[in-house]
């Protein structure tokens, strides 16, 4: 019980430092000038993704313990998070250049941290004797529990287009970086054999391509990547901007964008505790095929959705995000860990989140403001709203529901997987 609190912490504390701005950072970049460059400000994180944490997931595996090295990366990930925080205080209209290049620095630590985190869980569960898929997924709650508790206090205190949130994520992050050291330890391979230039940087994750089964599991999980920032960037404003319309100006929603958008993580937090009954009952393929028709209707309800006489569906499409991030995101970690050699797991992991919050991630949300500055622009009141003649946000949603439904539909067709509960997921 006291190795599983310990890891609660860590799970609630590493995903609080995320939820502090995820999905508020829009807001805050269109109210100083920056909205055209929200999705830039995304498309980062996978940018960093594609090679960050494959090369802290090599460092894990090698030389540093991984736990040490979660330590590291989020106590730099914190200080340049709250050096942003101060730069943004510092002027009303601040500089792309500037503010980009600090926050890129903080999320080039930040993202290893999530395959690192799970790494350590997985370890301490395993050398605790306990089951990874059993146990994980309940201690992984905690995570979103944090994320959401982060989210409704930058709403409730009024911080959500402010650089505040960058301040308290900085401190969070600052605060989990410390406790890292006290985590158990992992091991590190210190073999002594000759190894080759591949083997001695860890880069042997990579040849997990060599099989078709899982090349075409990293294949789409790439794919279903570029749907994962979407609606972090752009969904916040776009609720906000039913502000515009007088009939809707003084909506819940209109007024607390990011409580709403919250309901996404409270659904995330009751469906990861659904995922060991899922993949045991009908297994990876079909988990994750769940999860792609989930982001069509993710996509499909904002479409139809507001914050008046619609808002159901908006509501809706908050709950359908926990089928459709979970049964990706976490179904596919613990489907590498469990498909991988003990040697190279943390390495798999990065090439996972290389995957999807690297190449999926970056394609999509470069997409993504693509068809956002197509359809909508920021007016004088510092809204995302529709352009006359264009279809706006509605049109916006639906572009992006008719691309998960493609993938779906794919994915159905082209992977092939035999599912065996007692053999895999035992």
């Amino acid at each position: 019980m006291k190795l599983k609190i310990r890891l609660i912490v860590m799970n609630f504390l590493q995903y609080a430092v995320w939820g502090a701005y995820l999905t508020c950072m829009g807001k805050y970049l269109g109210k100083c000038g920056l909205g055209t460059n929200i999705g830039m400000f995304y498309a980062m994180q996978g940018i960093v993704s594609l090679f960050m944490p494959a090369l802290m997931g090599i460092v894990a595996d090698r030389w540093i313990p991984a736990q040490k090295t979660l330590g590291l990366c989020h106590i730099l990930a914190g200080g340049a998070m709250v050096a942003a925080c101060f730069y943004g205080l510092a002027t009303p209209t601040p500089s792309y250049a500037i503010l980009f290049s600090i926050y890129s620095v903080s999320v080039a630590f930040y993202m290893p941290t999530i395959a690192l985190s799970n790494s350590v869980a997985y370890s301490a569960l395993e050398k605790g004797g306990l089951d990874t898929v059993k146990d994980f997924p309940p201690i992984r709650v905690f995570g979103t529990i944090g994320f959401i508790c982060a989210m409704w206090a930058v709403d409730l205190v009024h911080i959500s287009d402010t650089p505040y949130q960058f301040l308290l994520s900085g401190v969070l992050g600052l605060i989990l970086g410390v406790y890292c050291f006290t985590l158990p330890k992992c091991d590190i391979n210190k073999s002594q054999e000759k190894k080759s230039f591949v083997e001695a940087l860890g880069l042997q994750a990579f040849s997990l391509f060599k099989q078709k089964k899982m090349a075409i599991f990293f294949i789409f999980s790439m794919m279903l990547g570029a749907a994962l920032q979407i609606t972090n960037g752009f969904a916040t404003p776009f609720i906000s901007s039913f502000a515009a319309d007088p009939e809707l100006a003084d909506t819940f929603g209109v007024k607390y964008s990011v409580i709403i958008y919250s309901i996404s993580q409270i659904a995330e937090t009751l469906c990861i505790l659904l995922i060991p009954f899922f993949l045991k009952r009908f297994g990876i393929k079909k988990v994750m095929l769940m999860a792609m028709i989930a982001w069509f209707f993710r996509f499909g309800l904002f479409g139809i959705g507001n914050t008046g006489s619609m808002v159901w569906a908006i509501i809706l499409s908050m709950i359908v995000y926990g089928f459709a991030f979970d049964f990706y995101n976490i179904s596919g970690s613990l489907f590498v860990n469990q498909e991988t050699d003990p040697s190279i797991r943390s390495s798999a992991q990065g090439l996972f989140m290389l995957m999807t919050n690297g190449l999926g991630a970056t394609i999509g949300t470069l997409a993504a403001q693509a068809v956002v500055n197509h359809f909508c622009a920021w007016n004088e009141n510092g809204l995302l709203v529709g352009i006359e003649g264009t279809g706006g946000w509605p049109t916006v949603w639906y572009i992006f529901a008719g691309y998960a439904l493609v993938v779906a539909i794919l994915f159905a067709i082209c992977f092939k997987y035999k599912h065996d509960p007692n053999k895999i997921y035992k």
